[in-house]
């Protein structure tokens, strides 16, 4: 079975950011995977899961809601791991074009009052949700966004080397 794509990046390396995790193409129409990094994988500690909820909750109706992005929108959610989210977009664009919608997104958290959504009939888990914590990691995450703004870092994924061997089998490092 071949190993995902996302799997080859280096998650010893990766620091926060905004990264393209894939493109892909249905005829001329393309959609494009962001991950957006808030922690450093095994080094630092996961985002606190009723923060990434409410953040969450919070980003996805910002990102719904903004005249110029809106329609773009397919999907906003968590890792697995609790490190970041994806973001889905159509078309095509570099991490570096979407840098300004995701500091405002994180930067918009700390006008919100109360998360949205969160009543038994829209949420699956309505009381597992903390809107101070989340303020706390979004206004950390723009901050580090801005004063890392010209840092290439921040936009590029630190990649695994693929081992091959003589006979076609691919391993990676991490």
């Amino acid at each position: 079975m071949d190993l995902i794509p996302s799997f080859s990046v280096d998650h010893t390396a990766i620091v926060p950011g905004i990264f393209t995790s894939r493109v892909d193409y249905t005829g001329d129409n393309a959609v494009t995977t962001y991950d957006i990094r808030l922690t450093r994988p095994n080094r630092e500690p996961a985002v606190d899961v009723a923060a990434m909820h409410s953040l969450e909750h919070i980003i996805a109706t910002f990102l719904r809601n903004d005249p110029d992005w809106k329609d773009e929108v397919i999907y906003w959610g968590p890792m697995g791991c609790l490190t970041g989210f994806y973001l889905i977009l159509k078309g095509n664009r570099s991490s570096g074009e979407i840098y300004d919608l995701i500091k405002k997104a994180f930067e918009s958290v700390q006008n919100v009052q109360s998360v949205p959504g969160t009543s038994p009939k829209n949420c699956g888990n309505y009381l597992m949700h903390n809107l101070g914590m989340a303020k706390w990691y979004a206004a950390r995450f723009a901050e580090y966004l801005a004063e890392n703004a010209g840092n290439a870092e921040i936009f590029e994924y630190p990649k695994s080397e693929r081992l091959i061997t003589d006979d076609g089998q691919q391993f990676y490092d991490s």
